[in-house]
């Protein structure tokens, strides 16, 4: 299994939180075999879970410019059309993928295109299902041109996220369901499409990054 590199510091520290907790324990309750062993597995789940959160998977990737492809793993929980007052000012179709902390956190451009627009915005960290959660917690905005439409992908912290990382810098090329980047700990992603977008999917669908048809595009 292949860890992305953003992980390895959270692990590291995962990893000396549990050695310095273990040896306390030990120094304490050297004879209490139940809490001794009741930590030791505690600690290898919790391992367990961090180095899955870090993951890189691998996907049966789908390319297709008329194709709007999962920018992230997890459920829909929000499609309906949106006013936009960040580098667009009109309605578009807002999909949102909510992340729980089991799914991968890695995100992907959702079509290829030029980086026209990019902005981290620092902010709250509110429940990501939260529909304010798009405006009010720490997110990031990137608006990509590709062909003759504009697509918007924001990335959102949720209530226990403590980092949004985003690889987008304005002008940059990139390729449909090449990396984004990636969100730590619980956070959804909203992806802005045209009104006239054929929405291939429903509130409660579960999706894969880089596989799932989101919706089709002229």
């Amino acid at each position: 299994m292949r860890i992305h590199k953003e992980g390895y510091t959270t692990i590291l520290i995962v990893m000396l939180a549990f050695l310095v907790c273990l040896v306390v324990i030990l120094s304490f309750l050297k004879d209490n075999f139940w809490i001794i062993g009741g930590f030791l597995v505690l600690s290898v789940l919790v391992l367990i879970q961090t180095f899955s959160f870090f993951r890189i998977p691998g996907r049966e990737i789908v390319l297709d410019d008329h194709s709007v492809i999962a920018a992230a793993d997890g459920k829909i929980v929000m499609i309906e059309e949106v006013e936009i007052n960040e580098y667009l000012h009109e309605k578009r179709l807002q999909v949102s993928i909510f992340m729980n902390i089991f799914n991968v956190h890695i995100n992907w451009y959702p079509v290829k295109g030029s980086i026209i627009y990019y902005k981290y915005h620092a902010g709250d960290k509110m429940v990501a299902w939260h529909p304010k959660s798009s405006e009010k917690n720490e997110h990031t905005t990137v608006f990509l041109k590709s062909g003759k439409q504009i697509i918007g992908v924001r990335q959102i912290a949720g209530l226990i996220a403590r980092r949004v990382v985003c690889t987008a810098r304005t002008g940059k090329e990139v390729q449909q369901c090449s990396e984004m980047g990636i969100i730590k700990f619980g956070s959804r992603v909203d992806i802005l499409l045209p009104l006239d977008a054929d929405i291939k999917v429903g509130i409660g669908d579960k999706v894969r990054g880089c596989e799932t048809l989101i919706a089709k595009i002229n």
